[in-house]
């Protein structure tokens, strides 16, 4: 029988499971409001240009994929959550699941705004379109720069129970 120390309290999964999470729950805010948000602009569009809706819907798509950082961190986090969890661990596992999480709900908020007023002015002057591509690029990268961070956190490990 194996006795918790105060390293390795029961408590210290919950950290853990926290940061699990808040991976999803913020990467999924994120996604869902920059997928309306920009699903909005693409309604307009729908209106105004309807040949032009497809070439409309990639702020969408981009908006998407950031639930899928937040879902890749939640279940990589949880698989490393165990019987013997110390506090070092529960804590570089939160810190690792807000890192993806808060970062891809800004990054859903860039992309949602960008989308819906670059759809809008592409659907005056399409020149615009690398433009607001490049936006939306450099929006997509602040999840990136959560999840690699986030990734890095994730593999920090302490087992000194």
């Amino acid at each position: 029988m194996t006795f918790p120390s105060d390293l390795c309290p029961p408590s210290a999964p919950f950290f853990g499971f926290m940061g699990c999470a808040c991976a999803i729950i913020f990467a999924n805010l994120g996604s869902s409001y920059g997928t309306a948000k920009a699903g909005v602009g693409v309604c307009a569009m729908g209106v105004l240009h309807p040949q032009l809706v497809m070439k409309s819907t990639i702020p969408t798509i981009m908006a998407g994929i950031l639930g899928i950082y937040g879902l890749i961190v939640a279940v990589l986090l949880s698989g490393m959550i165990g019987q013997e969890y110390s506090l070092f661990n529960g804590f570089a596992h939160l810190a690792s699941g807000l890192s993806t999480g808060f970062s891809a709900l800004a990054a859903g908020i860039c992309i949602g705004i960008v989308g819906d007023a670059g759809v809008r002015a592409n659907a005056r002057q399409q020149k615009l379109f690398v433009g607001m591509l490049l936006i939306l690029i450099f929006g997509e990268a602040l999840a990136l720069y959560g999840l690699i961070v986030s990734l890095i956190l994730s593999g920090k490990n302490n087992s000194t129970c």
